[in-house]
């Protein structure tokens, strides 16, 4: 103890400057937009560096599982367009000028939040390569969340475990829509509200994305019913679903933009003034 008190005296005029530098730095960034945006700027480029360097050591002994999901994934495009073949003639039919409405982003998880109440995703993507916030995330397997924020190299993603969170999804059987929100109990089971007591729901009964927004396309897997009941208002069922996804072992997913987002919101938004 003595020996601590005589290196605190003998280097008290360093500790003191060390002290007032560092309270001199944080009033600065604080204080100043420019500094503070340059901070946070470099916080994220580190934090996001190293993030990198953990998962591409995680990735090398996941390479068994992830080859396994893209066979999984190889066949179930296989099953689909076998069916697709077997309902459309093709003439002479030339892909490369065909008009596509989504296009298709892959990217890496390198950080994943599912223990918390607002929930986020780090992804090793960014503004360099066409990222942009309001961007669809999913995976192999269904439904991820909505890019949040992006910097040059990098970008977070609201989960769906997130309070925040609210995506448009339908039953699929029946087509009545809903609304997907976590209640933050199980990070493997969502909630959908807003579904009509007309609808004819069943356990196991398959939820999608409905289709009525600027961000996913329609009949994204989201998941399965798990129970219902009504609310207090016996008007709409409040429906528990077990996710198709994983949302705690999240490696690759896809980012979805929608071409037309941009004309269909700046429509919306010359009828909302109008009213």
């Amino acid at each position: 103890m003595q020996q601590i008190i005589f290196f605190f005296i003998r280097n008290r005029n360093f500790l003191l400057f060390a002290v007032l530098f560092t309270i001199s730095v944080a009033l600065t960034i604080q204080t100043h937009n420019y500094h503070n945006n340059k901070f946070i700027s470099s916080a994220n480029y580190i934090t996001g560096g190293i993030y990198t360097f953990r998962n591409n050591i995680t990735d090398y002994f996941s390479l068994r599982t992830e080859n396994e999901q893209l066979l999984q994934e190889n066949v179930m495009l296989r099953k689909r367009l076998e069916q697709f073949q077997e309902t459309v003639v093709f003439d002479k039919l030339d892909t490369t000028v065909l008009p596509a409405k989504y296009t298709y982003f892959t990217a890496r998880v390198i950080n994943n939040n599912y223990s918390k109440t607002k929930n986020q995703l780090t992804l090793d993507k960014g503004e360099n390569d066409s990222i942009k916030i309001d961007l669809g995330v999913i995976s192999s397997k269904g439904l991820v969340g909505i890019v949040s924020d992006v910097s040059e190299n990098y970008s977070t993603v609201q989960s769906i475990l997130n309070t925040k969170s609210r995506i448009n999804a339908k039953h699929k059987n029946s087509g009545h829509f809903g609304s997907l929100k976590w209640n933050t109990e199980n990070p493997n089971v969502v909630q959908l509200v807003d579904i009509p007591r007309l609808a004819p729901l069943a356990n196991g009964d398959t939820i999608v994305t409905g289709g009525r927004s600027t961000i996913f396309p329609e009949g994204i897997l989201v998941g399965t019913v798990k129970d219902f009941k009504l609310d207090m208002d016996d008007n709409y069922y409040y429906v528990n679903i077990d996710l198709f996804n994983d949302m705690t072992s999240l490696e690759h997913v896809y980012l979805i933009k929608n071409y037309d987002a941009a004309e269909i919101l700046e429509l919306e938004k010359g009828v909302e003034d109008e009213q």
